[in-house]
Order: structure tokens, then sequence, then C-alpha cells
């Protein structure tokens, strides 16, 4: 009977002394709503901020694994790094497009993209040496932890408003990196860096971008912060703290390469 489903007996109109006449009270359509609704899964089988940090820290456990391959076989192997760059743009395709969060899918994202950060990271530190990847590193961790105190604290949180307006940036940025891809392919410009190589006032249009990029991946934290927070508040299943741990290692991810790069220009520019 419609009654037994799990959504019913948590609403109090039917409980035991006040389940005929709640239904009384409803449409025939609320009542098919609410029949609708999937049951709350048991104490245990929900996300949980914990269980959430551990599957984290083994996403990046192998995310590292993977970047320490590419960084030693970027010379002797110098095309898997670029072939582990294209499988895990294919991976963060699926996973992101995939109804169901898979965990395999995941771990296999995260260890065929660190591959192909080592070997880009070990490119960059190879061709303007400096530190860089060093450099890289403090400042995403500088940036994301100040991301999550921030957030931690309540003085930074997502917004209706503030994710239009990061949607639509979004989408500007890609559509301009398109575009400098195509201008550096085919040979429409002699900068290594494209447009982001031209000077505004002094200063590169590479910096210049860079620093809003990293603004809307601090952004793009908010709102993996804000999903896990969202999903443990409303008991969401368990499996979806995997769909928190993959936002937060693109994000990551994202960050590190866009900050490298910036490293990278101004060293360039000097």
């Amino acid at each position: 009977m419609a009654l037994d489903n799990p959504a019913f007996a948590r609403n109090s109109a039917f409980s035991q002394q006040g389940a005929v006449a709640g239904a009384q009270d409803l449409s025939a359509q609320q009542l098919q709503e609410m029949y609708n609704q999937p049951a709350t899964p048991p104490a245990g089988e929900t996300m949980a901020i914990d269980t959430t940090i551990q599957k984290s820290v083994a996403g990046f456990g192998l995310l590292l694994v993977g970047a320490a391959i590419g960084w030693v076989t970027v010379q002797s192997l110098p095309f898997l790094w670029i072939g582990a760059g294209i499988v895990g743009f294919v991976l963060a395709l699926v996973n992101t497009f995939k109804r169901e969060p898979s965990p395999a899918l995941i771990l296999a994202y995260a260890g065929v993209q660190g591959v192909f950060v080592g070997g880009i990271s070990a490119w960059y530190e190879m061709s303007f040496g400096g530190g860089i990847v060093a450099q890289a590193v403090i400042a995403t961790l500088v940036v994301v932890g100040v991301t999550l105190a921030l957030f931690a604290s309540g003085k930074i949180r997502a917004s209706k408003k503030a994710t239009k307006i990061f949607l639509i940036a979004m989408v500007g940025y890609l559509v301009f990196s398109l575009v400098n891809f195509g201008l550096i392919l085919f040979g429409a410009t002699d900068d290594p860096w494209g447009l982001r190589g031209q000077d505004i006032f002094g200063i590169p249009l590479g910096l210049i971008i860079g620093v809003f990029v990293v603004i809307m991946a601090a952004y793009s934290l908010v709102l993996d912060f804000d999903f896990i927070q969202q999903g443990v508040r409303n008991r969401a299943p368990k499996k979806y703290e995997w769909m928190g741990v993959f936002g937060i290692m693109v994000t990551v991810i994202w960050l590190y390469l866009e900050i490298l790069r910036m490293l990278a220009i101004m060293q360039s520019s000097d």
C-alpha cells in the first residue's frame, strides 16, 4: 500500500493517530508526490563529513602516485602524460554526466589525471626552472586552505546570483581558451602563450585573466563544499560522497594548473 512507503511514515499526518484525517486533507497530487519521494537511507548509509574527507585523501593520494609516475617518465616516455591528459579529460566528462557516481571511475580519473599533472609539472620545471612547481603547489594549498577556512567560518557562501555570474564567466573563459588555442595551433600568433602573452599596460593578459580564474576556482571550491554540506544536512545516500570528492579534485587540479601557467608567464615576461 502507498501508506507503507517511508516517505509517508516520516510525515506526521500519517502517524497512527492522524493517518486518515491527514490523508483527507491532502490532494491526490500531493499524495502522489509524497509517495514518489525516495526513502531516507538508514543511519550510517548517508553522507558524512569524516568519510568524505577519508575518500578525498584516498583520491588525492592516488593522484600523487600518478603524478610521481608522470614526473619520472616525462623524458623517457614523453607522450605518456599527454595521452593521460586526453584519457583524464574523457573520464572527467564521463564522471560529470554520469547519473550515479562510480568510485572506480573517479579513482581512475585521479590516477590518470595524476600522470598528466606530474608530466606537465616536470615540463614546466625543465622549461622555466626556479622551483616553479613548488611555488604553484604552495600557492594552491594556500588558496584551498583560505577558501575552506572562510567557508567553515560562514564568511563566504554559495548564492544563486554569484553562481549565475560564475557560470557566465566560465563560459566566457572556455570560449577565450578555445579561441586562444586555435590561434596558437594555426600559427596566427608568434607568442607561445597566444593572447595570454599580449601586454595590457605592461601586464601580460594571461596574468590578468589568471587572477580572475583563481577567484573563479575558489568559488568553485565553495560550490563543492556547499554540495557536501547540503548532502550531509539532507542525509543524501553515502555514494554521493564520491561526487563531492570528484568535484574537489577537478577544481584543485584546475586551480593548480592555472597558477602554474601564471608563474610561467611571469618568468617568461621578465
